[in-house]
């Protein structure tokens, strides 16, 4: 008997876990059989991202010192670097605009009252943060004790140090041409590490989303669900139409070529809710499927991974009308103008994790002057919308290693 492909017991798995989380829900969220289902999930589930999390940090900073050299070695460094740049930052603002357009026609938030969640707002504590404010602890963050950077797990950090690094290797030249043959060997060595734990991507996306479905408190989700429809047309709309269609004009690649290639990525950005947890696989993708070669996507995918969120940006422009919406302030051209570069700079600073649009929601909303409180209204589907913006942040991801290598080819 044939055992199916990676892709195809991924997708399996993905059914299932929604099939069997449906189910739990049905006969009771408290049951003993969906307390202990949900226990093993939760194990399961927990095991597979702190499996993917071990090798982040040694990924990002083999995959991007690695990138720079063989980058440099083909002369082709400037155009990636700024091509790179320009696409992602036209990338997330197109995904801005979709949203603020599409909440200029649907207008989501108007005539909810605020006292329906006010149990979520009694028991949301809002942290205080300016733009200033988070605009040095950003600065601050991108440059710090590599050591520190590297044990903590801050991405960011890591990715400077190892663009210095790689800069450094190549300004040397043949005299630390031994180092970079270790990191390239380092490299490989990951990505084997990558390969055994891919082998659990099905068990674990089944119970990530086995978890999502019966842990999910779906009693708010109808008094918010106009503002979760706008949020996922435009990221269904940023992601399925739009994407794919700059893809194709740019490179001639067919959307379902696409979508087949990037399939197992974008599910598994779905389930974990995580694009940095789902870098490993998105390079696997990028790099066997979708053809990119090795230079291009080691440097733009992590990169991208870090400061190339379409989703995150696209789902703070609208929710912070939305938010503007329900206090009855109707903010003018200027105003929005803000929401959209705070939004961006947001997006940028966001960390790869679960959830983590959450905390750079308060400086788009304080942009303006909106109470950071009012995410708390965001909070009881926060979760759910995360899995759609995620898939979109590392779709952006993947198109965009497809275009830089299309643009720097000519």
């Amino acid at each position: 008997m044939k055992i199916p492909s990676l892709n195809t017991q991924i997708l399996l798995g993905a059914i299932f876990g929604i099939a069997i989380g449906f189910g739990l829900v049905a006969i009771g969220k408290d049951s003993a059989t969906a307390q202990t289902s949900l226990y093993v999930a939760n194990l399961v589930g927990t095991l597979f991202i702190d499996l993917l999390k071990m090798v982040l940090i040694p990924l990002v900073f083999t995959s991007i010192v690695v990138g720079v050299a063989n980058l440099q070695a083909h002369k082709q460094i400037h155009r990636v670097w700024i091509s790179t740049l320009c696409f992602f930052v036209f990338s997330m603002s197109v995904a801005i605009i979709v949203g603020l357009l599409a909440n200029q026609i649907f207008e989501p938030g108007k005539g909810l009252h605020l006292d329906m969640l006010q149990n979520a707002m009694t028991n949301f504590s809002a942290k205080q943060q300016t733009p200033a404010d988070f605009f040095t602890k950003f600065l601050h963050s991108l440059f710090m004790n590599p050591f520190a950077a590297l044990a903590q797990g801050e991405v960011l950090a890591v990715l400077i140090f190892a663009l210095f690094l790689g800069v450094a290797l190549v300004i040397g030249g043949e005299r630390y041409k031994n180092i970079l043959a270790l990191l390239q060997e380092s490299l490989e060595i990951v990505m084997q590490m990558v390969r055994w734990i891919m082998t659990l991507a099905p068990f674990g996306i089944m119970a990530l989303l086995i978890k999502l479905m019966v842990t999910q408190d779906f009693s708010l989700l109808s008094a918010l669900g106009k503002f979760a429809a706008v949020v996922t047309g435009g990221l269904l709309l940023h992601g399925v139409v739009l994407l794919p269609l700059i893809l194709y004009l740019v490179t001639g690649v067919k959307p379902w070529r696409f979508w087949h290639g990037a399939r197992e990525a974008l599910l598994t950005a779905f389930a974990t809710s995580s694009s940095s947890a789902t870098l490993p696989i998105t390079l696997r993708c990028a790099e066997h499927n979708l053809h990119v070669r090795k230079e291009i996507a080691q440097f733009v995918i992590p990169l991208g991974a870090t400061i190339n969120m379409d989703g995150t940006a696209l789902y703070e422009a609208v929710a912070a009308l939305f938010v503007a919406n329900l206090v009855g302030i109707d903010l003018n051209l200027m105003q929005q103008l803000v929401v959209f570069f705070t939004a961006m700079f947001a997006a940028i600073g966001a960390p790869g994790i679960p959830s983590a649009g959450m905390v750079t929601m308060v400086m788009v909303l304080q942009s303006v002057g909106l109470p950071a409180e009012a995410i708390a209204i965001l909070l009881p589907i926060d979760r759910l919308l995360d899995t759609i913006r995620t898939a979109a942040n590392v779709e952006g991801d993947m198109v965009g290693s497809l275009i830089i290598q299309k643009l720097v080819k000519n």
